[in-house]
């Protein structure tokens, strides 16, 4: 199990020497090799505070990444031969990287062997020759995996990472971002957009990350950079809680998510032709804002909903920039709780126990701000709490949710049904008796 590891000053240092250990001793075991020769990339999990569901539409999203994510041990096979075990799922994938992957025809077909495969074939289709597979053991963190964090693309991104060591093959996070999402699109058929892998392979420490989804390009502001340093570099003054609903999905096997991203298109075409510009792709961020609002009055109640989530969701990410480079808490915190009520309301996603946990964190003593996480049928919400009250305000929050959902609660692991999380770094791989963190 991959989980936190220890607080203090500055980053949180995950993943920590003894989760790396563990991961180590496993890859030798499985390989026969010295554990010192094993490298291990180290992928965090991500949240996206503002910027809801407007990723496909090219719209500006922002996010960050946590102190627990996947862990994907490995050293290079002798030849094209993948070999690999995991600490979620039972038995061994084997394949050869020589082997010409095809993309998975039906969803209900997509298992833990389908990532690692899909990094295989989302660098053959780029050109890349890939001769050395992988012998590795990863393991994610129980309960986090289909809980809206990211998890897939963390998967995909440490395959990524791990096949493009052994084959000596330098790819930029930029590039990497467009290869993750050739895993998911292309391979496994997930209409998703590349917030996942942004997050995950360009967050920085200290800093919101703002990924601009149409020209897939990021700006970083740091915390609190206007008010000159008054903010301790070092200590960043919130912490994020995760809060568990107990349901699980998984994306690409249900398709409330997909139905969503077509009424976004169906919302962009009706107002484009509406202003004469139908020859523009039909994504909401091809639509000026001055037309949505002249325009508005054509979309049916369906695509109206959908486009207002939309326009006033960038609205929120742009005052959240704004309040972040302010070091303002109070107001970027108001803006993750509205963007959470314009996804119950206007994008109409989030189930009745999700929307009950949202309900019960905007309680919870020091809670700044909250909102569902990932793609909100399911999974789980996050918040930013002041750091001094995080644990109190993750005691309230279980002790509150258990009383309205004691089935679901009592099916989550009492230490993973709230956890208190610190924001972290890139995913990176971490070579044999080097110091991992820059």
């Amino acid at each position: 199990m991959v989980a936190a590891s220890g607080a203090g000053g500055g980053p949180s240092r995950w993943p920590a020497e003894d989760e790396l250990d563990i991961v180590r001793k496993k890859v030798a075991e499985i390989s026969g090799r010295d554990k010192r020769e094993v490298r291990v990339a180290a992928c965090p999990y991500r949240i996206c505070p503002l910027g809801a569901h407007i990723d496909h539409q090219g719209g500006t999203v922002t996010a960050m990444t946590i102190n627990y994510g996947v862990l994907l041990g490995f050293v290079p096979s002798n030849d094209s031969e993948v070999l690999l075990q995991s600490g979620q799922f039972k038995g061994v994938i084997r394949f050869r990287v020589d082997e010409l992957q095809k993309p998975i025809d039906n969803p209900e077909d997509i298992n833990w062997e389908s990532y690692a495969r899909g990094a295989v074939y989302a660098l053959q289709n780029s050109g890349h020759d890939l001769r050395k597979g992988i012998i590795g053991y990863i393991s994610g963190v129980k309960g986090l995996d289909s809980s809206g964090l990211s998890s897939s693309a963390a998967v995909g991104i440490a395959y990524l990472l791990a096949l493009e060591d052994v084959n000596d093959l330098v790819i930029s996070p930029v590039d990497n971002i467009q290869l993750d999402k050739s895993i998911e699109n292309k391979y496994l058929g997930l209409e998703n957009g590349i917030l996942d892998p942004s997050a995950i392979l360009l967050s920085r420490y200290g800093y919101l990350t703002f990924m601009d989804c149409k020209t897939a390009s990021p700006s970083y502001v740091h915390f609190s950079e206007l008010s000159k340093g008054q903010q301790s570099q070092e200590q960043l003054p919130f912490k994020i809680l995760l809060a568990f609903s107990g349901l699980q999905h998984n994306l690409p096997k249900k398709r409330g998510y997909n139905t969503r991203v077509f009424e976004c298109k169906e919302a962009a075409r009706a107002l484009l032709r509406a202003s004469g510009c139908e020859d523009a792709s039909n994504i909401l961020s091809n639509v000026d804002p001055v037309v949505y609002e002249a325009h508005k009055c054509v979309l049916e109640e369906n695509l109206s909903r959908r486009a207002e989530h939309y326009f006033s969701e960038m609205k929120r990410v742009a005052k959240g920039r704004d309040a972040w480079a302010r070091g303002n808490l109070q107001e970027f915190g108001q803006l993750i709780s509205a963007s959470g009520r314009s996804s119950i309301l206007n994008y109409e996603c989030g189930s009745q126990e999700m929307i009950q946990l949202y309900e019960i964190l905007l309680k919870a003593p020091g809670v700044l701000g909250a909102r569902f996480s990932g793609a909100g049928f399911r999974g789980c919400c996050l918040a930013i709490v002041e750091g001094e009250r995080a644990e109190e305000a993750a005691a309230y929050v279980r002790a509150e949710y258990e009383k309205a959902q004691p089935e679901l609660v009592c099916k989550i692991p009492v230490d993973r049904r709230v956890l208190v999380c610190e924001p972290e770094d890139s995913a990176r791989v971490i070579f044999p008796d080097h110091h991992h963190h820059p």
